[in-house]
């Protein structure tokens, strides 16, 4: 197989893989609304790739052999349009990335946030090194260094996460919910989800803070709305 054709196999195996691997189950709005842009993204992106790896790729085979290569000439026509397909793109980009941004499962609050009354709330307070999850609407707090404390929340229902710090800048990051926001010394910042899937997600402590900063782990638990009003009765009368 000579070089052009390896070149072209290689280049169609590549969007062939793209094109059939799936994405991971999103497993919460905020999940769902990110996976939804990376897709948009991904769909503009690869024929852009396509344009750009194809000219280069006829280029150098085309030309590979010229001992006296001479200088291009100015083409108006070309240098427009490549410019207005370019400024389509980034508006599309931009309108696309603004829309998943403003969305209040996606984006962050600050300051006072309006949380209904069946909404749920947990504050997520950073320490080095550990976490406190603080349940502040019942008042009990749940710690811890290392496995870190484990939050339950309930499933399909709005929760919100008020993130804080004791001392340094830490972060409040669960992948596979969608949920990644800094936790701040002297500022509250608030993210919202609604989880769709009950499990155990791993949480950690996504910006670096010190020796112990690998240590920092949590762990969220989404359960059904029977479950968690039993877990909800047992904290408040102390009996776990």
């Amino acid at each position: 197989m000579n070089a052009k054709r390896f070149g072209l196999a290689s280049l169609c195996a590549a969007v062939l893989v793209t094109l059939l691997a799936q994405p991971a189950a999103a497993q919460s709005v905020s999940a769902e609304l990110i996976t939804g842009l990376n897709e948009k993204l991904l769909v503009v992106a690869i024929p852009i790739t396509l344009l750009v790896e194809g000219v280069l790729i006829y280029a150098v085979f085309k030309f590979k052999n010229n001992d006296e290569p001479q200088p291009t000439k100015e083409n108006r026509r070309l240098e427009i349009s490549w410019t207005i397909a370019t400024a389509v793109i980034l508006l599309f980009v931009g309108v696309a990335s603004y829309g998943v941004m403003a969305n209040e499962s996606v984006g962050v609050q600050t300051g006072d946030v309006d949380i209904g009354e069946n909404d749920v709330l947990v504050e997520a307070e950073g320490y080095q090194w550990g976490w406190n999850m603080h349940y502040p609407e019942h008042n009990f707090t749940k710690s811890g260094a290392g496995s870190g404390p484990t939050v339950v929340i309930p499933k399909n229902q709005e929760v919100y996460f008020r993130i804080v710090s004791q001392d340094v800048i830490h972060g409040f990051h669960v992948p596979e919910l969608g949920l990644k926001q800094d936790a701040i010394p002297q500022q509250q910042n608030y993210i919202k989800t609604n989880v769709t899937e009950t499990g155990t997600y791993q949480g950690y402590c996504s910006e670096y803070c010190g020796l112990g900063h690998s240590k920092m782990y949590f762990t969220i638990e989404v359960v059904d709305q029977a479950e968690y009003d039993d877990w909800l009765a047992q904290q408040n009368s102390g009996s776990a």
